[in-house]
């Protein structure tokens, strides 16, 4: 896989791993929950989740290109924010668009 292309599938991948909490219903896409609706605060531990999961991948991308470089503080603090702002589509979907109820 080249640099570029490794790049672009772990932005792709964030971009779909933030967005799936707040896409459906249930924990992590396959547990049926007794809830009707997920309640937020389990949307954002599942989202630490698929932050960790993405992050994975990209680690995975990185050392199979080469050397993977250590990071500190700061590169967790702009990932994390940008997972948050990837995010934010899901959660507009989930929270700020009226959904009409079914009939």
């Amino acid at each position: 896989m080249s640099t570029s292309a490794g790049g672009w599938f772990v932005i792709v991948l964030a971009l779909i791993c933030a967005n799936l909490p707040f896409v459906n219903q249930r924990l992590f896409g396959l547990v049926p929950l007794r809830r009707p609706l997920k309640p937020l605060w389990l949307r954002l531990g599942e989202l630490l989740v698929w932050y960790g999961v993405a992050g994975a991948a990209g680690f995975a991308v990185e050392a199979s290109l080469g050397n993977a470089f250590p990071q500190g503080w700061q590169f967790y603090a702009i990932t994390a924010c940008m997972m948050l702002v990837f995010a934010f589509p899901g959660f507009t979907w989930q929270y700020l668009v009226k959904h009409r109820a079914a009939a």
